[in-house]
């Protein structure tokens, strides 16, 4: 969230945020209760004294031996007043608690404004393959028995798929790889819940904005989470790192859970957009002045993995409208697929500034003694599941209809260099 202060202090730049980013907060409403908040204080702040200098008064009174009865019932009229203005302070605090959570964090001045038609492709590598033989993942997955879209469907509905024998190998090699590069990146590695409660969606974002797109338990009300991100960034809430503690740099893998309410009609077939999926995720603490160096590295560490594999990638700046609600700057990694003849999105790599840290409460200390701030924080995907295997079996795919295994990846296939 948002410095309420800043909101304050900075009405004109949080509004044109809101319409850069296309969001619809109730920013006047905000506003109107934080003035009747401030209002109400000095009002409480004004009958907490009155009640303070007419006790004193009482007991001067008393000591004296003079008659303090109409004092006493003035400063219980008093005292009356300020209960039932606590009360309101309570009602306000709560109500601004809900309204600022609807402010978007603002996005970074460099972004550019616009919607999606605006994003700019910083840069690109590799060759996009041109092949007279390329098939669409789910026509060759089938074929080589990789993957069994039908009984997916038939134990879970549409937007689900199964892979099976070598394309499940597959996919736990690139898991096992991912993670292995990433620890000598310097991450370290965690295996956090999946299933979280309120407050961690909350502090990451996507409550809440997000509620219909995530799954939620009946009885528990637990989330499953729609990414990593969600577990590895609570590892730290409500938490005062010490001078020494940052930077920290985290990779979980993690299955992830994602109704796509608003994605009907896009990209159905195969395995393009699904509920359920597995992720390698890296996650970032950091100081406030490291973090657009921080979020340059992270670009790094997932773009090694797409040059590892050999496939043909472009890194995109998004523009404001195109952003989360949480990030303030992010670049996408998308990497070329004959087969459907599109740029797939495998990764994004978001800086959130202190945004998630301030709704999840994670500070730090600069020097021993110091007043605590809040960290910046970070996230990519290291790489998304499962467009990078559509990517290879695509872009892999050779003119006998087998699929080259990436050299990188052999040694996690037990030596194998083709499949089919």
């Amino acid at each position: 969230m948002l410095d309420r202060r800043f909101i304050r202090e900075h009405e004109a730049e949080v509004r044109q945020g809101i319409i850069d980013k296309n969001e619809s907060a109730k920013l006047d409403d905000f506003l109107s209760a934080d003035r009747r908040r401030r209002e109400l204080l000095v009002e409480v702040e004004a009958l907490r004294a009155r009640r303070n200098q007419a006790s004193q008064e009482i007991g001067e009174a008393k000591k004296s031996g003079q008659d303090a009865r109409e004092a006493i019932a003035s400063m219980k009229k008093v005292s009356d007043e300020i209960k039932a203005g606590e009360g309101r302070l309570v009602e306000l605090d709560e109500e601004l608690s809900r309204l600022e959570l609807s402010i978007p964090n603002l996005p970074d001045p460099d972004v550019p404004r616009g919607t999606e038609e605006a994003n700019e492709v910083i840069r690109s590598w590799g060759e996009p393959k041109a092949l007279d033989y390329a098939k669409p993942h789910w026509e060759t997955g089938e074929r080589l028995g990789l993957l069994d879209l039908e009984a997916a469907a038939r134990m879970s509905g549409s937007g689900f798929f199964l892979l099976k024998g070598a394309g499940a190998r597959l996919e736990r090699a690139l898991i096992n790889w991912f993670l292995d590069v990433h620890l000598e990146q310097g991450y370290q590695e965690i295996n956090a819940p999946y299933l979280v409660r309120d407050h961690a969606v909350r502090g990451t974002g996507q409550l809440p904005k997000l509620a219909d797109d995530m799954y939620q338990t009946t009885e528990d009300g637990l989330w499953l989470i729609p990414t990593a991100e969600v577990s590895v960034t609570n590892i730290h809430r409500e938490s005062i790192l010490a001078p020494d503690d940052l930077p920290r740099r985290y990779v979980s893998f993690s299955p992830c859970f994602r109704r796509e309410a608003g994605s009907a009609g896009k990209d159905t077939r195969g395995m393009l957009r699904v509920h359920q999926f597995h992720k390698v995720e890296m996650v970032r603490f950091c100081r406030p002045e490291d973090s657009e160096r921080e979020l340059e590295e992270l670009v790094i560490n997932a773009t090694d993995l797409l040059e590892g594999l050999q496939l043909p990638y472009r890194v995109v700046k998004l523009a404001t409208a195109d952003l989360s609600f949480a990030a303030a700057k992010c670049y996408d990694l998308e990497v070329y697929s004959p087969g459907v003849d599109a740029w797939l999105e495998v990764s994004s790599c978001s800086n959130f500034r202190d945004f998630q840290a301030r709704r999840a409460q994670i500070r730090w200390r600069r020097a021993k003694g110091e007043k605590p701030i809040f960290v910046h924080t970070l996230n990519g995907s290291g790489l998304a599941l499962p467009r990078v295997l559509v990517a290879i079996m695509e872009n892999y795919l050779t003119g006998t209809g087998k699929i080259r295994v990436p050299e990188v990846l052999r040694p996690y296939m037990g030596g194998v260099e083709y499949i089919g």
